[in-house]
């Protein structure tokens, strides 16, 4: 499992690729505001997303296992004026929300799960907490990122302010990886602090979840890939979940 201690620090500067608009877009076409109101961010890292859905019109609230986060989060979500309550705590033990509209598990979150019984968990306490016509959207590294895409490393980065050093071994389970990145980040004094994140992540064929989502009660399941509306691929990076209580 991820710490993401440290790396809290500098998660928002290695996610600008990430298409957040093209995300939120995903969720307000299916599950507009005017009719989906309450959503849970599960995952919400530093708030970006969180942020987006609030401004879109949706009752916000974030969760996350990483206090570092959270505590990002509140800054940004303070700092623009919206009130955004925060929850620390791991997806499998989600508790304490009931009838929601929409529950989010963004950015490859859901991966942070590595084993098949604790993504089960997931699926059906987010089932129970969802009110009926209330819909899931998530999405997980494919499998041909996990076996291919990240065995291409060490993979570098270095903006002057933040550089790193990522390098991946497979995982013992199928599917899996091992993620080991040593961070240097230039402090106000210009001199580089060094710090090390180890991250664990594992994906499961796209059958696997479909099974999954429906042993939770989960139907009307629908899969795209990479931030479009087509379907997965072979060679398709992110594979997108959504399913309907």
């Amino acid at each position: 499992m991820s710490s993401y201690g440290r790396f809290a620090e500098v998660y928002d500067a290695l996610m600008t690729d990430i298409p957040y608009d093209d995300y939120s877009r995903w969720i307000a076409k299916y599950a507009p505001s005017t009719q989906y109101k309450k959503l849970l961010d599960i995952g919400c890292g530093t708030g970006t997303l969180a942020a987006k859905f609030a401004s879109l019109g949706y009752e916000v609230s974030g969760l996350d296992l990483s206090e570092e986060m959270l505590m990002m989060a509140s800054e940004r979500l303070l700092g623009q004026g919206l009130n955004v309550p925060l929850y620390c705590m791991s997806m499998d033990q989600l508790e304490g929300f009931e009838n929601l509209d929409v529950i989010t598990i963004p950015i490859d979150s859901l991966n942070y799960l590595c084993e098949r019984e604790a993504v089960q968990e997931t699926f059906s306490r987010i089932y129970q907490s969802l009110k009926m016509g209330g819909q899931l959207f998530f999405d997980v590294h494919s499998l041909f990122k996990m076996d291919e895409i990240f065995m291409d490393s060490p993979f570098t980065y270095d903006d002057g302010e933040i550089t790193y050093l990522w390098v991946t071994e497979p995982g013992e389970e199928l599917h899996s990886v091992h993620h080991d990145i040593v961070f240097y980040v230039q402090q106000p004094n210009l001199f580089y602090e060094r710090f090390e994140e180890y991250h664990y992540q594992r994906t499961f064929p796209i059958e696997t979840y479909i099974d999954m989502l429906q042993q939770s009660g989960f139907n009307n399941i629908t899969i795209t890939a990479d931030f479009t509306e087509t379907a997965p691929t072979e060679e398709s990076e992110r594979i997108f979940f959504r399913a309907v209580k």
